[in-house]
């Protein structure tokens, strides 16, 4: 996750957001964006979330739900120590470092395939547009209740900026992926096997994080302290993603008190922030060139 939030960043932001100009050096807030937001919602996002509920009605398991989605909370804390950790130890194996930390998501992960709640989001969300992700993010910024639990896992005011910020700024970026059933033949093969979005977008969190470990410590005489902490921030954001998914599943499991506009926010948002990251962490952390890499001692 780039937290570096130029002028020109908040410009953008500010321009699709239809919020007062932004002057070069002044610092913008969430409460501000907030305050200049419309609170109109889209009807459609509440139609959408309707439609969710509906679907996973007495299918979700609240209890277990709940207890991990703590045990995420308690493992996004502990994040700062594992990076203090650097590369993990081991003379034969890595040790476990950032896979622990994803465990709850993994069991998070399984009852949600379990109980269709992929495939659901699948069929109820559209594929994501500019037109989209602008609704999403004014509900995202509305929902205090959601960026005030991103404030207490540890994501200060400038963190949370920058997770609106990267997905309302990447709309192009979103576009690319698509629903299982709108990808273009000839562009994989066996798309039967391919799963929903939303799936994607989680499961390629926990599996990108879970790769750390060992992506370290075979690569530890590559690594620099820039890549190590550009790698534990895009790791933070997308556990931001999958935590807000996993919020939006929780709300569903309890009957929470997200509306369903705000459900369907916190259903899409938790995916683009998921993916975006993705792709930041392949460029800040696994694809290291030479440009990137600590110097070597031969030299």
């Amino acid at each position: 996750m780039t937290t570096q939030i130029t002028d020109e960043s908040q410009r953008q932001l500010a321009r699709t957001l239809g919020i007062d100009r932004v002057r070069d050096g002044e610092r913008l807030t969430l409460a501000h964006v907030r305050e200049s937001i419309e609170e109109e919602t889209d009807p459609a996002f509440a139609s959408m979330g309707e439609s969710i509920r509906h679907d996973l009605s007495g299918k979700l398991d609240a209890s277990l739900l709940e207890a991990e989605l703590e045990n995420l909370a308690i493992q996004l804390e502990r994040l700062p120590e594992v990076r203090e950790a650097g590369i993990p130890a081991g003379e034969d194996e890595p040790e476990r470092l950032y896979r622990e930390v994803v465990e709850p998501g993994w069991r998070i992960y399984d009852h949600l395939v379990e109980v269709g709640f992929f495939e659901s989001a699948e069929e109820n969300l559209p594929r994501f547009s500019p037109e989209h992700i602008e609704h999403t993010a004014h509900e995202l910024i509305r929902t205090a209740q959601l960026t005030d639990e991103l404030a207490d896992l540890g994501f200060d005011e400038r963190e949370r900026l920058a997770l609106v910020m990267n997905v309302v700024n990447n709309n192009d970026r979103l576009a690319r992926w698509v629903p299982t059933k709108e990808i273009p033949d000839g562009v994989e093969f066996d798309v039967e096997h391919v799963p929903p979005l939303h799936q994607r977008a989680a499961g390629g969190v926990l599996l990108w994080i879970n790769a750390l470990d060992v992506h370290y410590w075979q690569k530890k005489y590559l690594l620099t302290d820039e890549i190590l902490d550009d790698g534990y921030r895009d790791a933070k954001a997308m556990l931001a993603g999958v935590y807000l998914l996993s919020r939006a599943a929780l709300d569903v499991a309890d009957d929470g008190p997200l509306s369903d506009a705000q459900l369907t926010a916190a259903l899409t948002a938790g995916a683009a922030i998921a993916i975006v990251n993705q792709e930041e962490i392949c460029k800040d952390a696994f694809w290291i060139t030479e440009e990137m890499r600590a110097p070597s001692p031969a030299r």
